[in-house]
């Protein structure tokens, strides 16, 4: 098992008590955690897992995990939302330590000017989505970016559009500054649960993106070297905000049931929500070993995303069996343990949804490409 660097969790415990007494009042406006974001740049965590070679603060795949999950305990937005730069800079860091990719001066900005990512991958995967058109020197980019998490204060979008070629729909990997003129945010980031992560839609019109800001051409549809690094890195950092979410509402939940403690019945489900968040901390905990130690490949992608349907099945059951022990308060809005369940539900909308991952592992069982042709 991978251990995080006590640094990393002991600054997340430092200041997450007080993102802590804003969830609330974030929740109930939709309004995103802008407080928070402004004490996480004074506090330099942007650059947290950039290589210290490069200006950053050298954190692991599972120090920035580990910082997440503790900090999911206090703010579930706040976690989510920096999750989404970190599994960026995590995968970048990766890539330039094992793979020489040509992403130092990407990494040295993040550091030396606190500049905060904000991903689509997640939306995109794949298939990518967008219509480029060749001009010269360049590409004129039209998209609709979503779930689009921290663009209030993102700078800088790693995203994709689709290049029509002869040899068929090509994804473009590219990099466009969120103040490019024709980019603009939508403000409509109006959901159930993580309300606060302004994971608004960004919109594209026409917006030039230069030769120089595509990183990577490939298939759209078809598994890639890049996608299969990006499972094994990036899915065991934002994931891991979900088993803090779990924490955090078994944690609630025993304080709740504490003078019910000698129920038979409580017990019970005490005990069967125990079981639900073990298998999500196992879970995670793989997930982790495999980025640490793994090269990327189609095994490894397989084995990651088996245990990422895990990881979510338990926590949305953790948290499932923690407001059945809490009982009826759970069930007001007052109550911490409410927001949990909802914020939870996020996890089922990350790639692979359960659905896809059936079948995946299903072809890898039976022998088959990942690529269904």
């Amino acid at each position: 098992m991978q251990f995080p660097n006590t640094r990393f969790t002991s600054l997340a415990d430092e200041i997450g008590p007080r993102f802590a007494e804003r969830a609330a009042k974030h929740d109930e406006t939709d309004a995103f955690v802008t407080d928070n974001y402004a004490e996480l740049k004074e506090r330099k965590v942007f650059a947290a897992g950039v290589p210290e070679e490069l200006g950053g603060g050298g954190a692991s795949i599972a120090d920035l995990a580990g910082m997440l999950r503790t900090l999911a305990h206090h703010c579930s937005s706040t976690a989510l939302a920096l999750s989404m730069h970190m599994h960026l800079v995590a995968t970048s860091t990766w890539r330039w330590r094992n793979q020489k990719a040509p992403v130092e001066g990407l990494l040295k900005r993040v550091a030396t000017e606190n500049l905060v990512l904000v991903s689509t991958g997640g939306a995109d995967f794949l298939l990518g989505s967008g219509k480029a058109v060749r001009v010269d020197g360049g590409y004129k980019v039209t998209a609709r970016k979503i779930f689009c998490s921290g663009a209030p204060a993102g700078a800088l979008m790693l995203t994709t559009a689709i290049e029509e070629t002869t040899e068929g729909p090509t994804v473009l990997q590219i990099a466009v500054p969120i103040n490019a003129p024709g980019v603009r945010i939508q403000d409509n980031w109006r959901v159930l649960g993580m309300r606060a992560t302004g994971s608004h839609d960004i919109t594209f019109e026409d917006v030039f993106v230069p030769d120089a800001a595509v990183a990577l051409r490939r298939a759209s549809g078809k598994w890639h070297p890049l996608m299969h690094t990006v499972v094994m890195v990036a899915l065991p950092v934002f994931n891991a905000v979900y088993v803090g979410v779990a924490e955090q509402a078994r944690n609630l939940a025993l304080q709740a049931a504490k003078k019910k403690r000698d129920d038979r019945l409580v017990q019970v489900l005490a005990g069967e929500m125990e079981n639900e968040l073990e298998a999500t901390q196992l879970a995670l905990a793989r997930m982790l070993d495999i980025a640490m130690t793994s090269q990327p490949g189609p095994d490894v992608t397989a084995q990651t995303l088996r245990c990422r349907f895990l990881l979510g099945r338990h926590a949305r059951a953790t948290v499932d069996k923690a407001m059945e022990l809490a009982g009826g308060s759970s069930f007001f809005r007052a109550g911490t343990l409410e927001r949990l369940f909802r914020d939870v539900q996020g996890v089922r909308f990350h790639p692979l949804q359960d659905k896809p991952q059936v079948v995946l592992a299903g072809r890898h069982a039976l022998g088959l490409t990942l690529d269904d042709s």
